[in-house]
């Protein structure tokens, strides 16, 4: 067959989910001459699983996204449903913003802005190679057609490979019944990539009509709901509830009298499957004791019927669904719209890629999302986001750039892909952080929206009002710590009320921010010349005012980590020439390459000694 050149490009991204999308904008946007290709042009930024973005450590991601310039934060909140923050009867450091969202408009929303960009051709091809050429690397699709690219960014989700599973019934196949990429893969095990098989799963949707929500325990949203993006001014209201159901003992024992039918548990399954997102027979399984679990049930749109039976994900067959789904209250007579199904594809090796999200034996090849082994639409985002800025910024000859642990989630999510791996599907979770109370989601434009401006992503304009942002914070803390308050009766009444001791002489209104029965909310009738000013500057205000003491002995630790950070090591060094190095540590070091001995020091497999031993080698060998 005789393959026509078809054109050329600077980045050419392959798949056009959530990694793809901020990957070939985030190039673009940059000034470089950008393509992305998608099987199905009506799957762009599709949401296979779960109509919602955000959610415990996910969140955080999101605003990370939309600090820096990327797309996923406004596209939400202009496709928001429901918006709730969770977590808040915990610390700050762990509250994270979740919203559910119309999932078509999502989709659509998300086509129609890659098809405004400039710099950007959006196009439907299946891409069946990719080779190592003169220039770079050249990309052939079904059609024949060949692309010449300078940098590429692998972004296939779970198309590469995909074959679904519903109890004894397995066929090709990507999500929601469109084409895998089965020929791909073939061409990434010809060029020596290290694939393994992954595997997730999604519920079943079924018809709102056949739920009985008088038997539900209604889920309301916040009021006022919060944006993700910190250009969203006002999200309005609400526009529909949620719903919470539990399982029972006889939901448990219909999953126990047909497990053997789960392709799962009857070994059809090859792939790992994640640890955090378990389906539900799989739940049951491990947790027989538990007497029962919690689903959560979703609307999908303001334009569908369908329902989404959160936490309920499975690969049994079809009437076992139906007939585990009719034990749970308020879904007895619940009609299944789309079955749920498992479904395996390849992904990467992330040890084979440096920070940078770009390969290290294939300079200018990128990997992002679930290709690199990870799991989630805002994780994928995140990685999406670094591999676009990252392959644009090598084919403009300008430095990479590398997130650290120490300034976002999303150097924690890269730094954990790259240095330790993943065995399983990688999700982001806040314990995954060391330094969780810096990187709050409150401030992730404090801490990221300067490096946005400098890249080239975040405008002039939306700089200058971060900087008057920041500028009227400082303000408010210094009239915090001038504002007197006097001891009258209505401020005592107001710390009686609180159960915090009164005052009997005047205490600044810092100090009394400090303690923890109080707030902004609780002192505004006495804090008469407070300003009107946006709501997260108070929130940020509070929060860093309250936990001084231990933001500052966080900060020490991240001072710590980066003097271990700056010691760089040899790019091209075997490790194996280093005596008193086990050698576990060596084979490991030699595999990884780190940047640096604080790198180094996070690979399993390297242990306290062995880092001593590299601290007195790169001593002597300054």
């Amino acid at each position: 067959m005789t393959t026509y050149f078809a054109g050329n490009y600077d980045v050419a991204v392959i798949g056009a989910g959530h990694a793809g999308i901020e990957a070939a904008l985030a190039s673009a946007r940059l000034g470089c001459k950008t393509a992305i290709f998608t099987i199905n042009m009506d799957a762009v930024g599709n949401c296979p699983c779960n109509p919602s973005i955000g959610g415990t450590a996910k969140g955080h991601l999101v605003r990370e996204i939309d600090a820096l310039g990327g797309e996923m934060g406004k596209t939400a909140d202009e496709c928001f449903l429901q918006s709730r923050m969770l977590n808040r009867g915990k610390g700050p450091a762990v509250h994270s913003l979740r919203a559910q969202i119309d999932r078509r408009k999502y989709s659509d929303t998300m086509k129609h802005k890659l098809e405004l960009q400039k710099n950007l051709e959006l196009r439907q091809a299946e891409i069946t190679e990719i080779q190592k050429s003169e220039h770079g690397y050249t990309l052939t699709t079904r059609m024949l057609a060949v692309y010449e690219c300078k940098a590429v960014i692998i972004a296939t989700g779970t198309y590469l490979g995909g074959r679904i599973f519903v109890g004894e019934v397995s066929y090709e196949s990507g999500p929601d019944g469109i084409f895998p990429a089965t020929e791909l893969g073939k061409s990434l095990k010809n060029l020596e990539l290290p694939l393994r098989r992954f595997k997730t799963g999604t519920p079943a949707r079924v018809l709102k009509s056949s739920i009985d929500f008088s038997e539900l325990e209604v889920q309301k949203g916040d009021e006022p709901p919060q944006p993700f993006s910190y250009e969203t001014e006002n999200l309005g209201e609400n526009k529909v509830d949620c719903h919470i159901s539990w399982t029972n003992e006889n939901t448990k024992q219909v999953i126990i009298e047909n497990i053997h039918r789960s392709p799962l548990y009857a070994g059809r399954i090859e792939g790992v499957g994640p640890r955090y997102c378990p389906s539900f027979e799989d739940k049951i399984m491990r947790f027989k004791d538990k007497p029962r679990h919690q689903l959560f049930i979703e609307p999908c749109g303001l334009g569908t019927e369908e329902m989404y039976l959160q936490g309920m994900s499975s690969s049994l067959p079809e009437e076992v669904q139906l007939k585990f789904y009719h034990t749970i209250k308020g879904l007895e007579h619940c009609v299944i719209m789309r079955p749920a199904y498992a479904i395996e594809y390849d992904c990467v090796d992330p040890l084979a890629m440096n920070a940078t999200l770009e390969f290290k034996d294939f300079p200018n090849l990128y990997g992002a999302g679930q290709f690199n082994g990870s799991s989630g639409y805002e994780e994928a985002a995140a990685q999406g986001l670094v591999a676009g800025i990252n392959a644009a910024l090598k084919v403009l000859g300008k430095e990479q750039v590398v997130f650290t642990r120490d300034n976002s989630y999303i150097g924690t999510l890269v730094d954990d892909l790259v240095t330790k791996g993943a065995s399983e599907p990688y999700r982001m979770m806040t314990s995954r952080s060391e330094y969780r109370l810096v990187l709050r989601q409150d401030n992730a434009d404090e801490r990221l929206t300067p490096l946005g401006y400098e890249i080239g992503l975040i405008s002039e304009e939306r700089y200058n009002k971060f900087l008057k942002k920041q500028e009227q914070k400082k303000t408010e803390i210094k009239r915090l710590k001038s504002t007197v308050i006097s001891p009258t009766e209505e401020v005592n009444n107001i710390l009686v009320s609180r159960e915090t001791s009164e005052i009997t002489t005047g205490v600044r209104l810092i100090d009394l921010l400090k303690r923890p029965q109080l707030g902004y909310e609780e002192l505004k009738t006495v804090d008469t010349n407070r300003p009107q000013l946006d709501p997260n500057i108070f929130e940020q205000v509070e929060i860093e005012i309250k936990y001084e003491g231990y933001i500052q002995k966080q900060l020490k630790q991240v001072e710590q980590m980066r003097k271990l950070e700056s010691k760089l090591l040899p790019k091209i060094f075997d490790y194996r020439e280093i005596k008193g190095l086990r050698l576990e540590a060596q084979e490991k070091l030699n595999k990884i390459k780190p940047l640096n001995i604080g790198q180094a020091s996070r690979i399993s497999g390297v242990s306290p000694a062995d880092i001593s031993v590299l601290l007195i080698w790169l001593a002597q060998n300054k």
